[in-house]
């Protein structure tokens, strides 16, 4: 067991065994095409739906689009480290499983932490916009009086983001094939519906409104971007507002990073690939490239059907969707499917960000970090009392509190992840070469270093709010780990790891 106190690390070798271990074992059903299904099927959600509209209405204007080539080489530079790293060491829990073979405890338990932050609060988030499209649904079936939550005094209980985290937190405990095949089937739907938006919305085109491409530096009238709103260069760089000009191209690239959010959920799955070693670096890189080329040809559609400004936050906090351009545009039929193919798009978000969350508490309590129970899998080879638990309190944050502006709040916890892992691949390169890889990021010191650039890049473009509330986050997880996890951690007791 090398290191000691917060830098103790588990081998590689020591994680790669707990996986054959009986009662924590989980089964191997997955291939390259199922993981590329879940990482399309994340990726493909609340940021092409509704995310797209708002930051070119608020922020970048119709250079969105460069917005989100930006995002994504981020992501492809991150992604080429996640995918040597997920083939080299195939077992669940993703950054925080590579964190701990690299850079000991302590820090593998903040990026578990952290990783709570991208896909449970995520998830609940999502679960929430998707109450709101059921609503719209719903409304189009039986007539505007529709609601899909109901007021108990002063609290507001939101029955359809329940209805939702209940059904899919059943569907995972069944079994993870279960939910590739229902995520493959729902998958196909919406991107049907994005082909459409790319393929229609393109005969509504015009030409004019793309000028200009990067519209001036000014404060948006949908975008709080000024004080503890503004994004932290532009602060640094002496700019009064990051909506619209540069700083708004660069807030634009960091915030719709959300959208690529979910790839890495693929990492979380390979102790359950039959062949992790080929099949994770496929499902992480094919599922990225096929979502990039889709992002960038529906934002720079739906810029073109209408103008920027059309697409801006209301005054009353309405924001604008891809659906708002075809209702622009008298297409309100079109309309209709959009927020039809959105409902079915957020479920299966909200299912594979559950999955990932699933895994990652798997893992921590498999390693004593949190409450050993929760790593005890079922008759379906699934972490059934993780799933539980992951269910109830997405649920309860979904059902009783108002989503808010979580994006990025998301965004900065996964960035820091995606900037531990480049580190990590460069560090077990050194420390560990003798270990078989049957992926290799080609020039890693270069492209390791250009994805902790990049990564970092973007995180200094997230407002200044969002860098206090992640301070606090990650304060309370270093509160929870000495106060629990420290202590019963196995590593820490010389315990084998079962």
């Amino acid at each position: 067991m090398p290191g000691n106190g917060l830098l103790r690390t588990k081998t590689v070798e020591q994680s790669i065994k707990d996986t054959d271990e009986p009662g924590s074992r989980l089964r191997k059903s997955l291939s390259a095409w199922d993981l590329t299904v879940f990482g399309v099927a994340v990726v493909i959600g609340a940021g092409i739906f509704t995310l797209t509209a708002r930051t070119a209405g608020d922020l970048t204007g119709p250079s969105v689009s460069l917005a989100f080539v930006l995002a994504a080489v981020a992501c492809g530079l991150a992604a080429l480290c996640y995918a040597e790293f997920a083939s080299t060491v195939p077992v669940a829990g993703s950054a925080y499983t590579f964190s701990y073979a690299t850079f000991g405890e302590f820090v593998a338990w903040i990026i578990g932490w952290d990783l709570v932050l991208e896909f449970a609060v995520g998830a609940a988030a999502v679960a929430t916009g998707w109450s709101e499209y059921l609503r719209t649904v719903l409304s189009y079936l039986f007539g505007d009086d529709v609601r899909t939550s109901f007021d108990v005094g002063s609290v507001t209980v939101n029955w359809g983001a329940l209805l939702l985290v209940a059904a899919l937190a059943v569907l995972l405990a069944v079994g993870t094939k279960l939910s590739s095949r229902v995520s493959m089937v729902i998958t196909g739907i919406k991107v049907a519906i994005v082909l459409f938006v790319i393929f229609f919305g393109i005969t509504f085109v015009k030409a004019a409104n793309y000028s200009p491409y990067v519209p001036p530096g000014e404060t948006g009238a949908g975008a709080a971007s000024t004080g503890v709103d503004q994004t932290v260069f532009s602060w640094l760089a002496g700019g009064t507002s990051s909506a619209f000009g540069v700083f708004g191209l660069l807030a634009g690239a960091s915030l719709v990073f959300f959208a690529f959010i979910g790839f890495d959920v693929v990492a979380t799955t390979a102790e359950e690939t039959r062949n992790p070693k080929h099949a994770v670096p496929r499902g992480i890189l094919g599922s990225l490239a096929i979502v990039t080329v889709l992002y960038v040809a529906v934002s720079f559609v739906v810029t073109g059907m209408v103008k920027y400004t059309d697409l801006a936050t209301g005054d009353d906090g309405e924001h604008k969707t891809l659906a708002t351009a075809f209702a622009l545009n008298d297409v309100d039929w079109a309309a209709n499917l959009i927020s039809i193919g959105a409902l079915a798009g957020l479920t299966t978000v909200v299912m594979v960000l559950m999955l990932g969350q699933i895994r990652v508490l798997f893992a921590m309590s498999r390693d004593g970090l949190l409450p050993r129970a929760l790593s005890r899998t079922g008759e379906h080879g699934t972490p059934v009392r993780a799933t539980i638990l992951v269910g109830v309190l997405v649920a309860a944050a979904a059902t009783f509190f108002p989503a808010g502006k979580l994006e990025e709040m998301v965004n900065v916890g996964t960035l820091f992840a995606f900037i531990l892992v480049s580190a990590g691949v460069m560090v077990l390169r050194r420390t560990r070469p003798d270990l078989p890889r049957s992926f290799r990021v080609p020039a890693l010191p270069v492209i390791g270093t250009l994805a902790i650039a990049a990564c970092l890049w973007l995180m200094l473009n997230l407002t200044i709010l969002t860098w206090l509330r992640f301070f606090v986050w990650m304060v309370l997880g270093i509160v929870v780990y000495f106060g629990y996890g420290r202590r019963n951690s196995l590593l820490g007791k010389h315990v084998p790891v079962p």
